[in-house]
C-alpha cells in the first residue's frame, strides 16, 4: 500500500515539473491602495463586495454576517458567525484564505460563546461563496464554499474601527517595486454589553482577540513566497443568576423561573501557520507548495446547579393558577480539546491557451487529537431522582423511585492519530459557437483516509451558456458528487465513543441557474434564480443544541434536499448596492427507514433584504438597512431521544438591524478641517441592531416534569435592541 502510494505521489510530482502553465493575478483597489488578489472565474461563485461587508451592522466582526442576507443561507442566531446553507449544519461547510483550509473550534455550543472568528473584513481583497455545485479544487463538504483571498498592499494604508464593542486595527506596506508586502491586522471583541439585552439576569465576561499577519516576498522574478498567520484566544466566564421566562400557547400560558448557582468558564485559544512557495518557470505555469498547521486547545469547564419553579399561569400571564413542577438541575463539565492538524499541499495550473486551463493538486495531513469529555446532568426534586431519556414504567402522577440514575453520563478520553490525503484534477474551457459564449469545467476529486481505510472518488461538472440575445441572459447548470469524510465530531457519538466503522456523508447536487442583467432606471440590475435539489446518502443523524451539533454516531439515514433561490442585485440608489433575497427550501432525512422527518436545519421560508441609501443634498450622511425574515427552524430534540417525537418549530424569525454614518473626511466629505491632513477617511456613526426588540428563540433547554415525567421545551431566547456607536478612521 505504502509503496504504491509512492509511485501516485512521484508520479504527480513528474507530471508537475513538466507542466506549464500561467496563473492570471488581477490588480484590485480599495480605499486608495493598490492589492493584489485572485479574480474568481468560477461559474458557480457569487463574489461579495467588501466594501459593503464594511458597512454591514454586525454583532460578531465577521465577513460571514453578510452571507446570511443571501438567499441560500439560513438564519437562527445573531450572535454566531456560523451559518447553513440549503438544509445544512454548521459542519458543512468549507472555508478557505489564500488557498489554505481553516478551521473553527469544535467544543463551542452556543453563539455568545464564541469570539472573533478567522476571517478578518478588513484584511479581505475578495470573497467569493458557492452555496453547491463547486468544482473539484474545493474540498470535500456537502453545502458550501467560502474563499476568501487577503489583500496584498502596494504602498502605505492603515484603519482602525473603534466601537463599543472593541476594536479592529489594520496596518499595511509594500515596496514600490513589489517585492515585499505585509499586512498585519489586530482586533478585539467583548460583547458583554449586548449579552446584558439577554431575557435573564447573568454576568458575563466575554473577551476574545486575535492577531494576524500576511507577508509576500518575491524573491525573483519566478520564486515567491507567503506567509499567513492567525492567533486567536476567546476567553467566556459567566455567573447565572435567574431567569424567567414565559411560554407555551395562548390558552396554556406556563413560566419557568429558575435560580442559580455556580459559574461557567471557557477558552479557546487557536494557532494556525501556513507557508507557501510559488514558483513561475514560465509564463504558463504556476505551481504552489503549502506547508500548513492549526493547532487548537478548548476548555469548556463549568459548575451551575439550579432550582426551577414551572407554573401555569392566567390568560395574560398576569398571575400563577398552579403549579406543575419544583426541582433542581445540575449541569456539570470538565471538558478539554487538544487539535493538531498539519500537513502539505501542492497546486499546480497549466494554461494551455487562452481558451484552455487545467488545475491538479494534491494535499497530505495528518491529526492528532486527544479529548477528554466529563459532563453529566442531575435532575432532582424532593430527594427523587430522574431517570436518563429514555421509555421507563412509571405511574403518572406519582415519583419514580427507583436507582438513582444521572439524565446522562458523558464520560470518555479518545485518542486519534491518523493520515488523510485527497487530490484533484480539473479542466475548463470557454468556446464560442454561432454568437453563443460557452464556459465548461470538469474534475475529478479523490480522498483516503487511513482511519476507516474508505477511498471516495467525486466527479463534478459545471457548465454556462450565454446566449446572442439581445437581453443579457446567462444559463448554468452544475452536477456533482459531494463526499464528507469523518472529522473528530462525526466519528463521536453521543456517549463520547469513537466509532470506526463510520463511513463519509454523500451528495448528490444537481443544480440549474440563470442570471439576467438588465437596465431600470437607467442603472444595472440583476436577477439570480437557482433551483436545485440534493440527494443524500449515509447520513449520521445530529441533535443541534444552539450552535452545538452531536452526531448519533451511524450512518443509518438517508436525505434530500430542494429548493429555489432568488435575488435582485443592483443601484437602487445611485452609486449604492442593494438587493432583495428570497428562497424557499426543505430538508428531510429517512432514519432506519422510518419515513421522512424534518433535519434539524430544515429551512423552509426566508426573505432578506440588504438595502443602502444616502440623502442627494447630504451625500456625506448614509444609511444601510438589513431585514431578515425566516420561518422557524426545528425545534431539535434532546440528547438521547427519538427525533420523530420532536417535530414542531421555534418561532419564525425576524429582524431589522440599522446602520447610520456620517463621513467628516474622504468621499464626499469636503470638509477643510485639520483632519484633513491627518485622514485620507474619518467617519462616525451608529448600529442599531434590533429595531423593533423581537426576541427571537435560538433553541430550546429541556426542563423535565418530576411527577409526569414529561419534557418542556423552555425558549432560550436572543438579544434585545442594542445601540452601539463607532468611529471609523483611515489613513
Amino acid at each position: 500500500m505504502v509503496s504504491s502510494l509512492k509511485n501516485k505521489l512521484s508520479a504527480i510530482i513528474l507530471f508537475t515539473v513538466l507542466a506549464l502553465f500561467a496563473q492570471e493575478n488581477d490588480t484590485i483597489v480599495l480605499q486608495g491602495v493598490s492589492f493584489q488578489g485572485q479574480q474568481s472565474s468560477s461559474v458557480d461563485m457569487t463574489q461579495i463586495d467588501t466594501r459593503e461587508i464594511l458597512v454591514t451592522p454586525t454583532l460578531t466582526g465577521s465577513i460571514t454576517d453578510i452571507l446570511k442576507t443571501l438567499p441560500y443561507v439560513s438564519v437562527n442566531t445573531e450572535l454566531s458567525s456560523q451559518y447553513m446553507v440549503r438544509g445544512g449544519n454548521f459542519d458543512e461547510n468549507l472555508v478557505y484564505v489564500n488557498g489554505i483550509e481553516v478551521y473553527r473550534p469544535m467544543l463551542i455550543r452556543a453563539g455568545q460563546q464564541e469570539g472573533l472568528s478567522f476571517l478578518n473584513p478588513q484584511m479581505a481583497a475578495t470573497v467569493n461563496f458557492s452555496a453547491g455545485g463547486w468544482e473539484a479544487k474545493y474540498g470535500d463538504r456537502m453545502s458550501s464554499v467560502l474563499d476568501v483571498v487577503y489583500q496584498r498592499p502596494s504602498g502605505f494604508g492603515a484603519g482602525l474601527d473603534l466601537t463599543m464593542m472593541g476594536g479592529n486595527f489594520t496596518v499595511g506596506h509594500g515596496t514600490q517595486d513589489g517585492k515585499f508586502s505585509a499586512l498585519l491586522g489586530m482586533r478585539y471583541l467583548n460583547r458583554n454589553l449586548i449579552l446584558n439585552t439577554l431575557n435573564e439576569d447573568t454576568e458575563f465576561n466575554p473577551q476574545s482577540y486575535d492577531i494576524q499577519a500576511s507577508l509576500h516576498w518575491e524573491l525573483h522574478p519566478n520564486w515567491s513566497v507567503n506567509f499567513l498567520g492567525n492567533l486567536n484566544n476567546t476567553l467566556y466566564e459567566q455567573v447565572p443568576n435567574s431567569r424567567s421566562t414565559n411560554f407555551g400557547t395562548l390558552q396554556n400560558p406556563i413560566n419557568l423561573t429558575v435560580f442559580y448557582q455556580g459559574r461557567e468558564e471557557d477558552r479557546f485559544l487557536t494557532k494556525f501557520g501556513a507557508l507557501s512557495v510559488h514558483h513561475r518557470p514560465n509564463y504558463r505555469t504556476t505551481l504552489t507548495i503549502d506547508a500548513f498547521s492549526y493547532h487548537s486547545i478548548e476548555e469548556e469547564y463549568f459548575d451551575i446547579q439550579g432550582a426551577y419553579l414551572i407554573r401555569s399561569m392566567s390568560e395574560g400571564n398576569e398571575g400563577a393558577i398552579a403549579t406543575l413542577d419544583a426541582g433542581g438541575q445540575y449541569d456539570h463539565a470538565r471538558n478539554d480539546l487538544d487539535m493538531l492538524v498539519t500537513g502539505i499541499q501542492h497546486r499546480g495550473k497549466f494554461r494551455i491557451n487562452a481558451d484552455n486551463n487545467l488545475e491538479w493538486g494534491f494535499t497530505v495531513q495528518k491529526e492528532d487529537i486527544r479529548d477528554m469529555l466529563n459532563e453529566w446532568q442531575l435532575i432532582d426534586s424532593a430527594g427523587y431522582n430522574i431517570t436518563p431519556f429514555q421509555p421507563i414504567a412509571y405511574i403518572p402522577g406519582q415519583p419514580y423511585v427507583g436507582d438513582l440514575n444521572l439524565n446522562y453520563n458523558i464520560h470518555a478520553s479518545n485518542q486519534l492519530q491518523s493520515n488523510r490525503m485527497n487530490g484533484y484534477v480539473q479542466y475548463a474551457r470557454k468556446w464560442m459557437r454561432n454568437g453563443h459564449r460557452i464556459m465548461a469545467s470538469g474534475g475529478l476529486r479523490a480522498t483516503y483516509w487511513d482511519y476507516n481505510q474508505e477511498t471516495n472518488i467525486s466527479p463534478r461538472m459545471q457548465i454556462s451558456w450565454k446566449p446572442n440575445w439581445v437581453q443579457d441572459h446567462l444559463f448554468r447548470v452544475a452536477v456533482g458528487v459531494y463526499y464528507q469524510p469523518p472529522f473528530y465530531k462525526e466519528l463521536r457519538n453521543p456517549q463520547g465513543d469513537l466509532m470506526p466503522e463510520i463511513r463519509s456523508q454523500r451528495s448528490i447536487h444537481f443544480i440549474t441557474g440563470h442570471d439576467f442583467e438588465f437596465q431600470m432606471m437607467d442603472r444595472p440590475f440583476k436577477i439570480t434564480t437557482e433551483l436545485y435539489y440534493k440527494s443524500m446518502s449515509d447520513l449520521i443523524p445530529y441533535f443541534v443544541d444552539n450552535v452545538r451539533i452531536r452526531y448519533s454516531g451511524e450512518n443509518n439515514a438517508i436525505g434530500r434536499a430542494y429548493g429555489i433561490d432568488m435575488r435582485l442585485y443592483g443601484e437602487f440608489i445611485p452609486g449604492a448596492d442593494s438587493w432583495l433575497s428570497v428562497s424557499y427550501a426543505r430538508v428531510q432525512e429517512n432514519i432506519n427507514d422510518r419515513g421522512w422527518i424534518s433535519r434539524p436545519t430544515d429551512p423552509r421560508f426566508k426573505a432578506s433584504l440588504f438595502f443602502q441609501d444616502y440623502m442627494p443634498a447630504f451625500p456625506t450622511f448614509k444609511v444601510s438597512t438589513t431585514l431578515v425574515y425566516a420561518s422557524g427552524l426545528p425545534n431539535g430534540a434532546p440528547i438521547f431521544t427519538d427525533p420523530y417525537a420532536f417535530q414542531s418549530t421555534l418561532p419564525d424569525y425576524k429582524r431589522v438591524d440599522i446602520g447610520l454614518w456620517k463621513q467628516l473626511v474622504g468621499g464626499n466629505a469636503r470638509s477643510q478641517s485639520f483632519l484633513n491632513d491627518w485622514f485620507k477617511e474619518m467617519s462616525i456613526g451608529l448600529d442599531v441592531f434590533n429595531v423593533f426588540n423581537i426576541r427571537n428563540t435560538v433553541s430550546n433547554q429541556w426542563i423535565r416534569d418530576v411527577n409526569t415525567q414529561n419534557i418542556y421545551g423552555v425558549p432560550n431566547r436572543l438579544t434585545g435592541r442594542f445601540l452601539n456607536a463607532k468611529l471609523i478612521m483611515r489613513w
